[in-house]
């Protein structure tokens, strides 16, 4: 059996077993990168070359920053502060739910977000006495959206970011505004789908709401006021890391570093909060996609795609969008982004156009396709998890029903905003 054929084989199990969540992503991940050293397709160095270790370092970083944060309840803060402007009028409640979440997982890990915000959703809709289920599958598919529109907000674009060199103005520039209107639009897509839950008058129940105290959610105002200005110093940095010369996970981790020191908390107990089991995932897919490219299977893709589109921008972006979007309702995003990444560099080798186009539809295809299904993205079986905590149980068939359409659309909406802004 040749090189080629056994590096196929690796790749397409391993992406497999990924998607059906039977074994822990990790081990899988770090199995497959394992098979490609023991049978000498890539030797030991080879390995550790191809772990970005600029994506590991952003993700370590915006990690334990977040883990600090989350200490001091101003997220909780937040979702309060928000859900009493609906003032008893259940639509606003989802609309303003959905833009917080999809505005947090901006800045946050999507994982994150979901995890903050919806036990505050419970606890709105059990003093409601409303059904939780369309206000946390909105917050979900806001969360995909939302991780969409920033460098930090989603792994595909750190991923992205690093692979072609964007920054994250690049991001806020080209991104931000398309997802900005996506997040605005999503509440009255669910709407369609939820029309008697969301037009229940619930005026007497809401009395109860306002005596919620968001200022009694805030656990520790000093460390609050350190970590916001850490935190939006580290954003601003961001925004200019390219012209300081400084790489994302550099700053990242300097914002990581820096708060640690001013916050006088445990760095054990801090690492012990850092999602090792995700950066070992990814040094594990960085190895198998560099053994897959060694043999020649991405050079034989690219190839494919360029004489499929002929080398047309617009055909190559369009059809990178629609792949991405199909494909990442149903395997990772993370796996699946990574292996393109060098499709898309063998592209731009072989054609004369910017690429920079296949880029943002590599982005909001990989990010927006995780709507589709429950399986696609983390975030998805984080929040159906809890939904089945409280007696709600969400099937495969229940979630697809929504998030394939409101997927459709937002590829749908993606092809023309891509067309419009950078095709004609």
């Amino acid at each position: 059996m040749n090189q080629t054929l056994i590096a196929l084989i690796i790749f397409i199990t391993t992406l497999i077993f990924v998607s059906l969540e039977k074994i822990n992503r990790t081990v899988i991940a770090l199995c497959g990168a394992l098979l490609f050293i023991l049978l000498r397709i890539l030797n030991q160095h080879e390995a550790f070359l191809a772990i970005d270790f600029n994506t590991i370092g952003l993700l370590t970083g915006m990690m334990v920053m977040v883990s600090i944060i989350k200490r001091t309840g101003v997220f909780q803060y937040l979702a309060i502060k928000i859900s009493k402007l609906a003032r008893g009028n259940i639509f606003y409640l989802l609309f303003f739910l959905s833009i917080i979440t999809g505005i947090l997982s901006s800045i946050l890990d999507n994982v994150t977000t979901v995890i903050l915000i919806i036990p505050i959703t419970l606890a709105i809709c059990e003093n409601l006495e409303i059904s939780p289920v369309p206000l946390v599958l909105s917050e979900i598919f806001a969360s995909n959206i939302g991780g969409t529109a920033t460098l930090i907000g989603d792994p595909p674009n750190i991923i992205i970011g690093s692979a072609a060199h964007l920054s994250f103005m690049d991001f806020i520039i080209n991104l931000a505004p398309f997802v900005l209107v996506l997040l605005i639009l999503l509440p009255f897509f669910v709407r369609l789908f939820y029309k008697k839950e969301i037009s229940q008058k619930v005026e007497e129940a809401w009395e109860r709401v306002e005596k919620f105290d968001e200022k009694k959610a805030i656990e520790d105002p000093s460390l609050l006021k350190k970590s916001l200005v850490v935190f939006f110093l580290t954003i601003l940095v961001f925004i200019f890391h390219h012209n300081l010369g400084l790489e994302a996970a550099t700053v990242a981790l300097s914002g990581a570093t820096l708060l640690l020191l001013i916050s006088n908390i445990d760095p054990t107990d801090t690492f012990l909060e850092v999602e090792w089991s995700t950066l070992f995932f990814f040094a594990g897919l960085f190895i198998i996609i560099a053994g897959v490219e060694k043999v020649g299977i991405i050079q034989w893709l690219s190839n494919r795609i360029i004489n499929l589109t002929r080398g047309n921008l617009p055909l190559t972006t369009l059809a990178v969008l629609w792949v991405s979007g199909i494909s990442c309702s149903f395997i990772n995003n993370i796996s699946y982004t990574i292996s393109m990444v060098p499709v898309i560099h063998n592209i731009g080798a072989a054609t004369s156009f910017n690429i920079k186009p296949v880029w943002w539809a590599l982005s909001l295809g990989a990010c927006l396709g995780g709507n589709g299904t429950f399986i696609a993205a983390a975030a998805n079986l984080v929040g159906v998890n809890i939904l089945k905590k409280q007696g709600r149980i969400i099937t495969f068939k229940d979630f697809f029903r929504i998030g394939l359409p409101i997927m459709l659309i937002s590829i749908i909406l993606s092809s023309a905003y891509l067309f419009l802004r950078y095709l004609l």
